[in-house]
């Protein structure tokens, strides 16, 4: 009962912290994020990137090519706008800039002034902007539409922020969106920008321009969760250059139509790179690549509330709990566990092919997390059980066999009493009121301690139990608490042993005139066996008229044998294979019983080996 109440109590710990995880603090939240990492960069392999979105990739490859036509990188801003007139003739739903033009070129205005006359002859291009924490602000409502600003009932006519625009381009061709890509808490960028709210205005950000200026699948929320992919299709801008000015164009000349081409860098020397999900050095125009992608096809990542899957931690927790309450062995608690997570991984999979981020893992460790600590608390019970029931019956059997008993569990300290056969064994010493009166008590208690060890020694030996000393008397019994078939065969050896035993005990008195004797008498039969007593004292003994019988054997000893068994012993002797040999010596009268007792003396037969 005490173990169950502590099973409840963890459980109760476990709900309070579950409230304050996801009520208030979500620090499990990145349990789930770190997990979905792992999953999410496993899915990422299973999608292919639409072939609708390319990317036009200043590479290494690039920089290295273009060196001798344009010259180190930044290049002229003409050599982007030729580039433009080479993929605006294929008709491409949208050619987009991921890269910043808000100072003037290096190369003198010549280059700008072309790129800004390019710029201005083309309404499918889209450059980047950038939302900066500090810097001189701007005006939102004196933004050209070009900006694509969104005012709501609530948008501020005083509204500012502060934008990094395509400054060197005319003020209608700054169409475009903000590529502002913040990471989480744990440094991993895993979600894109909708749009950001300043005083009731939205700007959009370049994808989100994208969607709406095409129509795409609305989106009403601030962020998308990405839905990453592999294997786009990768063109190197040199490639592109070059084929288009040279004097026959191996490329088709249809090759981009309808497609939307993002113009960016993954050279790494230019270093835009972020830390997402699939690497910790992700090109920054891939994420947008992904992004829009996931806009066009309205195949980003839903995020369901994640207090709910709050109660996947409670159901399983309060299962466990009672599992342990009920004893369940915790191996196949573990197992059920190991299966259930099982079935959660794949549920989360299967939500990922719906385009649903399930939160199943911050659940499950919640739920693991209790498993290892009521697993913990149920050794340390075990464990503590054990050591008492060590400590208990080292007090009646051998310290070297409670252990091994207790690991076959047959030894339960909540074990009711129960009837079973058993063989009692009482063994008296004779005259010890004499013998205490013509010597000195620190004589005899250490004479009684030398006598009381050597028979424990040869009661355990054999498997007794050692109920009780009774004065100068022992009282011992077999078949409890482990079963043996044996008893009686086992009790009469150890009667034996222990007759001899005081043969070698009164040689050593012999000295000392010390007449010295003792009486053995053992019963089989059915007597009531355990722990019995106040909760204060328990003792593990046996009552029963069978315990009473085998000490009125013992008392019947003197002057007839040192070892007398009645006839149930040496019954349930010879229905086995036994060693032993009995001599009748008639029947006796005994105090409380209306019946007379045969007895018997056991001998080894002629040519048994004597324990």
């Amino acid at each position: 009962m005490r173990q169950r109440l502590t099973f409840v109590s963890l459980f109760a710990v476990l709900l309070l912290l579950l409230v304050l995880d996801y009520g208030v603090f979500n620090f499990s939240r990145r349990i789930d994020l770190s997990a979905g990492d792992v999953m999410l960069k496993w899915h990422a392999h299973t999608r292919v990137a639409s072939d609708n979105v390319v990317i036009i990739d200043i590479d290494q490859k690039s920089l290295e090519e273009m060196n001798e036509v344009a010259g180190k990188w930044p290049w002229p801003r003409s050599i982007h706008a030729e580039l433009i007139d080479y993929l605006a003739a294929q008709q491409p739903k949208a050619i987009v800039f991921d890269m910043m033009f808000n100072e003037p070129d290096t190369f003198g205005t010549e280059s700008d002034d072309l790129f800004r006359q390019t710029a201005a002859q083309h309404h499918n291009l889209y450059f980047a902007h950038t939302l900066l924490a500090d810097g001189n602000r701007t005006r939102l409502a004196e933004l050209p539409k070009s900006v694509g600003l969104i005012a709501t009932a609530k948008a501020k006519a005083d509204a500012s922020a502060t934008l990094m625009l395509p400054a060197v381009l005319d003020r209608s061709s700054w169409r475009g969106g903000l590529i502002n890509f913040s990471d989480d808490a744990d440094g991993i960028g895993r979600q894109y920008l909708i749009h950001e709210t300043i005083d009731g205005w939205l700007i959009p950000s370049l994808p989100q321009r994208l969607a709406l200026d095409f129509q795409w699948p609305a989106v009403q929320q601030d962020k998308i969760r990405l839905n990453w992919q592999y294997q786009r299709q990768h063109i190197s801008y040199s490639s592109l250059y070059l084929d288009a000015n040279s004097a026959s164009p191996k490329r088709s000349p249809t090759e981009f139509r309808g497609k939307t081409l993002i113009i960016g860098t993954a050279a790494p020397g230019l270093q835009d790179f972020r830390p997402t999900p699939l690497s910790q050095t992700h090109p920054g125009v891939e994420i947008l690549a992904t992004a829009i992608d996931n806009l066009q096809h309205d195949d980003w990542l839903r995020d369901p509330p994640r207090q709910p899957f709050a109660l996947v931690a409670i159901i399983l927790s309060a299962l466990l709990m009672l599992g342990f309450s009920k004893g369940k062995n915790t191996l196949w608690l573990a197992a059920a566990l190991l299966s259930i997570s099982a079935i959660a991984i794949a549920v989360a999979w299967l939500g990922l092919k719906k385009y649903w981020f399930l939160p199943l893992a911050a659940p499950l460790a919640w739920s693991w997390i209790y498993f290892w600590l009521a697993a913990l608390l149920s050794y340390l019970s075990e464990k503590a059980s054990r050591e008492q029931a060590v400590a208990m019956f080292s007090r009646f059997l051998d310290s070297r066999v409670v252990g091994e008993l207790i690991a076959r569990g047959e030894i339960d300290l909540n074990k009711k009493a129960e009837a079973r056969e058993l063989t009692v064994l009482f063994s008296d010493i004779r005259g010890f009121t004499t013998l205490s009166e013509n010597h000195p008590p620190e004589f005899m208690v250490e004479l009684l301690n030398r006598y009381f060890s050597m028979q424990v020694a040869i009661i355990f030996k054999h498997g007794g139990t050692l109920d009780k000393f009774i004065g100068d008397a022992i009282m011992a019994f077999w078949g409890a608490p482990a079963q043996d078939e044996q008893h009686a065969n086992h009790a009469v050896a150890a009667a034996l042993e222990m007759a001899q035993a005081v043969e070698s005990f009164r040689a050593q008195l012999h000295e000392v005139q010390v007449e010295f004797e003792v009486g053995i008498g053992l019963h089989t039969g059915k007597a009531v066996v355990g722990f019995i007593g106040s909760e204060s004292r328990l003792d593990y003994t046996v009552i029963g008229d069978s315990v009473n019988l085998a000490s009125r054997i013992e008392g019947l000893t003197k002057g007839v044998a040192r070892i007398l068994i009645s006839e149930n012993c040496r019954d349930a002797c010879l229905q086995t294979d036994t060693p032993f040999e009995f001599i009748d010596h008639g029947t006796y009268s005994v105090k409380g019983r209306e019946q007379a007792v045969e007895l018997f003396e056991p001998i080894y037969r002629i040519d048994t080996p004597k324990a």
